[in-house]
Parts: structure tokens; C-alpha cells; sequence
């Protein structure tokens, strides 16, 4: 492997740190049974105020707090009209994620282009020396590490822990949670807010980390938020799967700058969105086994043939916590 494919490829790791905590914590929040459509808008806003603190604080620790917070709250809002008020966590969410971005590039305008700190990389004694893996893995910056030690640390918790244990039960069957004395609702809004939470830190990742400063309309960030929602839907709602998720999507990114200048006859706009369109593709995969159609055209090939494709499509399927979206009456 050449030196440029892997400082290219640590790119893509660190394209895809931000990606990765808000996948996870949108992955929390829809394994409790809340759907935080205001990921968008919260991350937008994040972005903008965690660089506006930085900036006027001197303090990238304060910058990253301010996005952490803000991420909560939105995400608190959504679980109080939904949990609290029994309103709609779609009507709730799409209206956070509209309020957030306008109020991201309203109140962003003073601090558009303006210089400010950003996180260094953090190169690990020792580990940064090795081979392949140490300009790989470990010449990354504090936000990379924070990423993966995320997804182990949520698989962990999700699946080999009595807290994850009660986290998958009120997202499947909150009425069985209820009667083993579960508080449903308390579970609900903690892992909300938790989601939100990593949502924020991962909005104000991309302007203190990635990009580096807010720049507005063309900050690049903008749209991002649904792109997690889609991760969190292709990968099964699994904090494995999600991280595997968005950094296929980092890396169809990173591809689309390397082929630019190799495929000169295609404009690069239609390179620049491809991953859009491809990631949606890859989400529809998740559940075309299950149609009509497609059952019929595998019919149609030979058995051997036939078992593969049913296979591959199987492995693809997923299903969302049974209590998904639902509201549950404690009595």
C-alpha cells in the first residue's frame, strides 16, 4: 500500500469521526423508541455555536461543550412534545431540524470565515511508528479516537450489559419493560437526551476538527444530519454496522475528490454527489428482499444461484425496535 492511499484512507477515518458519534448516538435514542428527526439542525447549529464559543472563549474544550448541550436540549424537546405532550416525533423533528439550520445561519453570520482554534492531531507514543497502522490509525486527532472508542464502547453497552439489556427491552416491548418495573418513560427521555448529546458533539466536531471554522451555506455540513438517519436505518440500529455505515460513506466521498481528476469527461458536481444518491441506494437494499417483484425475478434463477442472492439480500435486511416512533402510556 503506497504512502498517498494511506494518509489517503486516515482521511476517510477522519471524515468519517464526526459520522460515526452522531450515528451512534442517533442509534441509542431509536433503540429507546425516539425517532430525533432534528439531527440535521441540531448538528448545524452545534456547528455554529461550539465554533462561536471557541472563538470567543479561546477554549476548544467550552466549544465542544456548547455543542454537547445544544444537541441535548433539541434532542429534550423532541422527547418532551412526544413523551410528555403526545405530539408527533416526525411533525416535532422536522420542525427542530428547519429551526435549527435557519437559526444556525442567522445567528453564524458575524462569525462566517473568521479564524479560530481548532483540535491538533494527537500522534500516540510508540504506536504512531508502526507501520501501515501508525499513520493509519494512530497520527489521528482526539475526535478519531473518541469515534471508535464510541462504537466499542456502545456495543458493549448495548449488548453485554443490564443497562443494554433494558434499553433493547423498552425499544422492543416497553409494556413487558413497564411490568418488570422499568420507569419507560425516565429511560426514554435519559437515552434522548444521551442521543442528542452525541449529535451536538458531533456537529461541533466539524468545525472545530474537520472543516476547521463555520463558513455558512457552503460549510458542507448542511444535509449531513440526514445522511445519519440513513446510517442509522442501514445499519440495523447495531453500533457496529452504523460505524461500518459511515465510513462506506466517508470513503465514496473521498473517492469522488481521487476520480476527479481521472475521469475528466464527468463534471465534477455529479462526482461531489454521488455518495448521496449511492448511500439512499445502499438503504434501499436493506429492505427489497421483502418485495413482491424481487421475490418473483429470484424465482426465476437457478437454485444454486437463487440461495446466493437470498443470502446476500438476508444479510442486508433489518428490522427497527418494535416500539419505534410509539408513544407508551405508564399506568
Amino acid at each position: 500500500m503506497t504512502l498517498e492511499w494511506i494518509f489517503g484512507l486516515a482521511g476517510v477515518l477522519a471524515a468519517a469521526a464526526p459520522l460515526l458519534i452522531a450515528v451512534i448516538g442517533e442509534t441509542f435514542s431509536e433503540r429507546a423508541g425516539v425517532v430525533n428527526l432534528s439531527v440535521n439542525g441540531a448538528m448545524l447549529l452545534a456547528a455554529m455555536a461550539g465554533f462561536a464559543v471557541a472563538v470567543r472563549t479561546g477554549s476548544l474544550e467550552l466549544g465542544f461543550l456548547a455543542g454537547t448541550v445544544i444537541g441535548a436540549l433539541m434532542a429534550l424537546m423532541v422527547a418532551f412534545a412526544s413523551l410528555t405532550l403526545r405530539q408527533s416525533q416526525v411533525a416535532v423533528g422536522l420542525v427542530l431540524a428547519l429551526l435549527g439550520r435557519d437559526l444556525a445561519y442567522f445567528l453564524g453570520n458575524p462569525f462566517m470565515g473568521m479564524p479560530g482554534p481548532r483540535v491538533g492531531a494527537l500522534p500516540i507514543p510508540v504506536l504512531k511508528d508502526l507501520p501501515v497502522l501508525g499513520p493509519l490509525l494512530f497520527q489521528q486527532s482526539p475526535v478519531v479516537y473518541i469515534s471508535l472508542a464510541t462504537v466499542a464502547l456502545a456495543w458493549v453497552w448495548i449488548f453485554r450489559t443490564r443497562p443494554g439489556l433494558v434499553l433493547r427491552c423498552v425499544g422492543e416491548r416497553p409494556p413487558a419493560a413497564f411490568a418488570r418495573g422499568v420507569p419507560v418513560t425516565r429511560v426514554r427521555y435519559g437515552y434522548a437526551v444521551l442521543g442528542g448529546a452525541l449529535v451536538g458533539f458531533a456537529g461541533a466536531a466539524y468545525t472545530l476538527d474537520l472543516k476547521g471554522g463555520w463558513q455558512g451555506p457552503i460549510s458542507g455540513i448542511d444535509g449531513i444530519g440526514w445522511i445519519v438517519l440513513a446510517i442509522t436505518i442501514f445499519g440495523g440500529w447495531h453500533p457496529v454496522r452504523g460505524a461500518f455505515g459511515a465510513l462506506i460513506f466517508a470513503l465514496l466521498q473521498w473517492l469522488s475528490l481521487v476520480l476527479q481528476p481521472r475521469l475528466p469527461g464527468i463534471p465534477s458536481q455529479v462526482l461531489n454527489v454521488a455518495p448521496f444518491p449511492l448511500m439512499i441506494f445502499a438503504l434501499l437494499l436493506t429492505n427489497l428482499g421483502n418485495t413482491e417483484w424481487v421475490q418473483t425475478a429470484l424465482s426465476r434463477l437457478p437454485e444454486s444461484s437463487r440461495r446466493l442472492a437470498l443470502r446476500a439480500l438476508r444479510s442486508l435486511q433489518v428490522a427497527p425496535p418494535a416500539a419505534l416512533g410509539t408513544v407508551f402510556e405508564e399506568e
